[in-house]
């Protein structure tokens, strides 16, 4: 089994390197960026780009060789602290195999992002044994309200090293808080769902679950043993997709080693409903066994967390109260 490594912790004086790994920094707007420095100036951080950051194809992406060598450069300058990653998109899992692993694993940074990125983030932690994160992209810190606790996320995640717990956020929203900034519309969150109770703790793997399921069957496909599996969706999904993709995980010839799984709130969009989420895994014997906790802060609402893949989380589902505890990080 590959060694764990847990990258440098950030400090308010790091120095932070923001890149493309699927679309462009040209997908966002002016204001977006500037806020978006702004914010992590005031953090103390110093900010950085790629070279190839605002390269843009048909695709609003950029060619996987730029996207590699803002990937590598940022891994190898040693001025660099940690990385961001500048949004999601569709295709990070274009980069896989021309990924220099050794590079990584011999000069580990905290990489953050979310979304797409979970396909290059699980290749890396699969592939050399380092942590990467679950968390705000570089574009996330424009947002000028509700993001207090986002942030305070991440800083317990890849600022400190003590162990922390999953609180529920007070409220969530999933507006388009980029096109309007100042009228956002946040709701009451109803804190986790208990789909099935239980006790584990493992190592976290996952995140976006379709750029997860796209990694089945190749070299970068985590080892589901001993796992706590992170599932999260945007609003391209429904309840019937989501089955799917879900279904598909219990074909896996590891998955009876899961040890238990999350699932992040989901969009509105999307339709999805605690009465839904319960009957799409107690549907399937393969789940009888496996605590699951639903509706967290993480994936495509916000606010979200910061969770380590390849860490250690510990989970508690009894008499419905949760406690999720990250432990190593």
């Amino acid at each position: 089994m590959t060694k764990t490594i847990i990258p440098k912790k950030l400090t308010s004086k790091s120095h932070i390197r923001v890149i493309a790994l699927s679309r462009s920094r040209k997908l966002l707007s002016d204001s977006i960026i500037q806020s978006a420095i702004q914010n992590l100036q005031e953090v103390g951080y110093t900010i950085s780009f790629g070279k190839n950051i605002d390269e843009a194809d048909e695709f609003m992406s950029s060619s996987i060789k730029s996207r590699i060598e803002d990937l590598h450069e940022a891994f190898a300058n040693p001025n660099v602290d940690g990385i961001l990653t500048v949004i999601g998109g569709y295709n990070s899992n274009q980069l896989l195999k021309y990924i220099d692993y050794d590079l990584i694993k011999n000069n580990p940074k905290i990489l953050c992002g979310f979304s797409d990125i979970t396909a290059v983030a699980n290749a890396i932690t699969t592939k050399t044994g380092m942590i990467t994160y679950s968390g705000p992209h570089f574009s996330s810190w424009a947002m000028k309200k509700g993001f207090e606790y986002s942030k305070n996320m991440f800083f317990q995640c890849c600022h400190n090293t003590t162990s922390f717990e999953l609180l529920p956020s007070s409220d969530w929203s999933d507006d388009p808080w980029y096109l309007d900034q100042e009228n956002r519309v946040m709701m009451e969150n109803d804190g986790h769902w208990i789909i099935n109770e239980g006790y584990a703790m493992g190592k976290t793997t996952g995140g976006h679950l379709r750029c997860l399921n796209a990694l089945q069957g190749t070299e970068f496909m985590p080892d589901l043993h001993d796992s706590i599996l992170l599932c999260e969706e945007d609003a391209e999904i429904n309840p019937e997709l989501f089955d799917r993709q879900i279904q598909s995980i219990t074909h896996l010839p590891n998955f009876n080693q899961i040890k238990g799984i999350l699932v992040g709130k989901f969009q509105k969009n999307t339709k999805m409903t605690k009465q839904l989420l319960e009957k799409i895994f107690q549907s399937k014997p393969e789940f009888a066994n496996v605590p699951i906790i639903a509706n967290l802060n993480f994936g495509h609402t916000t606010p979200i967390v910061t969770l380590p893949i390849g860490g250690i989380i510990k989970m508690e589902a009894i008499n419905n109260n949760t406690k999720i505890q990250i432990i190593d990080h």
